[in-house]
């Protein structure tokens, strides 16, 4: 009896999965750092912290960007305890993106953190986390456009990159910090990212003339050389706990502070050539998020994680805005 209640649990993560899997997006409109060291969500809490304890996530998802891109994903999360009271994580994700104007596929940014529980009593633990980003690419893949929609009579060596909804990397270095509070029923997490570095985007409107459509054209935004805005963020989240169940309800708001800037290259601008700062990129990103977990024992677990976009900003170059996020993952811990 119950070998077979543990079976139908299963089967019911299973079709949660299925039934979920296709608004599974990117990352949760943001660049990376809310799945980070002390920012990631549905972190176990025990009375009695261990980092040296490691694990090892395997996840995978495909989805809809807010237009054409389908993105297919695959990430590793590993995470290597350095003493009791520190760790190490390190992400690698490969995606595969096909849309109207071309694909792209590839590794993407690598995430790597150090993080450190700083205060803890049988109540709660308060943990802080430092680390960055390491960009694969520069953001300017153009090997597999669509050439029909190319404009006649480029140059050759032209560049033809695809805009930043196809990128597989931001293409920027980036730092990030961030600090979280655990207890057995809440979680509230803060975080910073801060772009270091300008990435080599050149997806120019003039380049894709026999693209039928400018209106859908235009809702690629110009991220040429884009240096991203300061992002800050903030995570409230609510535990459910049943027996082997895990389920987790929360809010991830995101703001992002000061501008993002780029080089215009828009023909006859008073600016062209030069850096300007792009108005309506500041303003909030905030995501509704749902975990569903199942503990077949203490190191392995099933979960999948669903994320419904309440609102976002009104300009985003840099390509990260989603309708809904879906991931699913498999974890050991050892």
């Amino acid at each position: 009896m119950l070998l077979l209640k543990n079976k139908l649990s299963v089967f019911i993560v299973l079709i949660f999965v299925l039934t979920t899997g296709n608004s599974f997006s990117q990352g949760c409109s943001d660049a990376g750092f809310c799945t980070m060291g002390a920012m990631k969500p549905s972190q176990i809490y025990t009375k009695k912290i261990n980092f040296k304890l490691r694990s090892a996530e395997f996840s995978y998802g495909q989805g809809n960007t807010t237009i054409s891109p389908k993105i297919t994903a695959a990430t590793v999360d590993l995470t290597f305890g350095i003493n009791e009271v520190t760790s190490f994580q390190l992400k690698v994700p490969y995606y595969w993106v096909t849309g109207n104007l071309g694909e792209t596929s590839g590794l993407s940014d690598i995430s790597y953190s150090v993080t450190r529980n700083v205060y803890s009593t049988e109540q709660f633990h308060i943990n802080a986390t430092l680390g960055g980003k390491i960009p694969t690419n520069a953001s300017d893949q153009d090997s597999d456009v669509n050439s029909q929609f190319i404009t006649d009579g480029l140059a050759a060596g032209t560049s033809t990159d695809l805009p930043m909804y196809y990128q597989t990397s931001l293409g920027s270095w980036d730092l990030v910090a961030g600090a979280s509070f655990i207890s057995q029923k809440w979680m509230f997490a803060t975080g910073i990212q801060i772009a270091l570095t300008e990435n080599q985007n050149d997806f120019r409107y003039e380049q894709w003339a026999n693209y039928p459509d400018d209106n859908y054209l235009r809702d690629n935004f110009l991220a040429n050389d884009l240096k991203r805005g300061t992002d800050v963020m903030l995570r409230v989240e609510r535990a459910f706990h049943f027996s082997k169940w895990d389920i987790r309800a929360g809010l991830l708001p995101i703001f992002r502070i000061t501008k993002d800037e780029i080089l215009d290259t828009t023909p006859g601008s008073p600016t062209e050539g030069q850096r300007v700062k792009v108005d309506k990129t500041t303003g909030l990103a905030m995501t509704a998020l749902l975990n569903v977990a199942y503990h077949f024992n203490t190191n392995h677990s099933i979960s999948g994680i669903y994320g419904q976009k309440i609102t976002d900003r009104d300009v985003n170059p840099d390509g990260l805005t989603r309708d809904n996020v879906f991931s699913i993952g498999y974890v050991v811990r050892f």
